[in-house]
Order: C-alpha cells, then structure tokens, then sequence
C-alpha cells in the first residue's frame, strides 16, 4: 500500500477553482485504479504552515547548539515542532500531488513556506563534498496547475513562468526523479473555450491518475 500526499494551495472551493476540480478527478481516477493506498489531504490554505522567521531560526540555532527542546521559548517550539511535523508527514509518503493556481506567474505563498518546511538537510537532502544530494530517490510527484494565461513550456510567456518549473527545480534538489506537469491554462485568454480547456486537463489527469 503506497500513501498519497495531496497537497492544494487554493483559498477558492472546487466549484470556483480549475485547479481544484482537476485534482478532485485525479484523486478520483487514482483512487479508482489503487483501491487500497491512501490519500492523505493537506489543505496549506487551513493548515498552519510557519513561515522561516527570526523564531525559527533562533531556534534552530539552539538546538543545532545543544539546547533541548523544552528549553526554547513557546514561539520557537511551536513553529519549530510544527516545521518537523510537517517534513516527517512528507518524507513519510511515497507519493506527491501538488495543486494549485499560478499567481503573479509563480506560486501562492503558503506554498513556498510549505516548500521552505519540508526543503530540510538531513531529512529531504542532504550536504556533501560535491554538494547537495537529494534523499527522496524513491517517490514521484505530479503538478496540477492552473493559469489564466497560456504559461506552459512552448508559450511565448513560457519564460516568465515561475511556479512550476520552481516546483521542479526543487523536487529534482531533493531528489524525486518523476515529476509530471498537468496545465490547465488559458482560460482567461479565450473564456469561450474554458469548459473545453478544463475537460481536456481531466482527461489527461486520468490518464496519469492510472499510471502514478
């Protein structure tokens, strides 16, 4: 039995969200063809999700001194304990569904926060002599993204995209060799078609549903 992190980043409700309503017939279509894996749900949007602030940091920098945890102020271990829960529960899973909108050409912050928590040395890469060397060589991930404008790569504005070749940067860094993209995309740009544009991107969500 394999686990399933589904991970969204959408403040919106399934009827409102592209993104959302593809990821929904990709859980759907998944679980359909793995009966007896598990899908956890990880909402950023009603999670608590620290971001790397002078907490943390600070206490970080007291435990990596030797400092126990009991010891730090109740901000630290809050945001510190959170962050460790939240890496444990992705190193965890064998497999990785991210789903979320394009903002601005890039991500929605509490994404990248969420990236920020689970990008840790030791236990997601770690360091060596010839640099850092992603640890997670044995799990897959798939990238559900939506975008009003046509951003995928092969676009004229393919350049400006910033969230998923982000995400992919990061999973090739902590080592997760199959990552896939699924874009719903230009919706904005030619309203008339969305419905087409949306169907297609379910289309392809369950045929990569059935093979993950």
């Amino acid at each position: 039995m394999a686990t399933v992190l589904y991970i969204t980043a959408n403040p919106n409700n399934q009827e409102a969200s592209y993104s959302l309503t593809v990821g929904e017939e990709f859980v759907e279509a998944y679980r359909s063809a793995n009966p007896t894996d598990e899908v956890i749900r990880l909402d950023l949007f009603k999670s608590d999700i620290p971001q790397l602030d002078a907490d943390v940091f600070s206490g970080w920098g007291k435990l990596g001194a030797g400092t126990a945890f009991a010891e730090l102020t109740d901000a630290e271990q809050a945001k510190v304990g959170r962050l460790g829960q939240l890496v444990d529960q992705f190193v965890a899973a064998d497999k990785y569904v991210f789903v979320n909108p394009i903002w601005n050409f890039s991500i929605p912050p509490v994404l990248k926060a969420y990236i920020d928590a689970i990008c840790v040395a030791g236990k997601t890469f770690r360091y060596t002599d010839k640099g850092p060397i992603g640890l997670l060589t044995d799990k897959k991930a798939v990238h559900i993204q939506a975008s009003g404008s046509v951003l995928s790569p092969g676009s004229i504005y393919a350049d400006s995209e910033m969230g998923h070749r982000y995400l992919d940067s990061i999973m090739k860094f902590i080592g997760i060799p199959s990552f896939e993209a699924i874009f719903v995309e230009g919706m904005a740009k030619s309203p008339d078609q969305a419905p087409a544009i949306k169907e297609k991107a379910i289309q392809q969500a369950r045929e990569v549903a059935t093979s993950f």
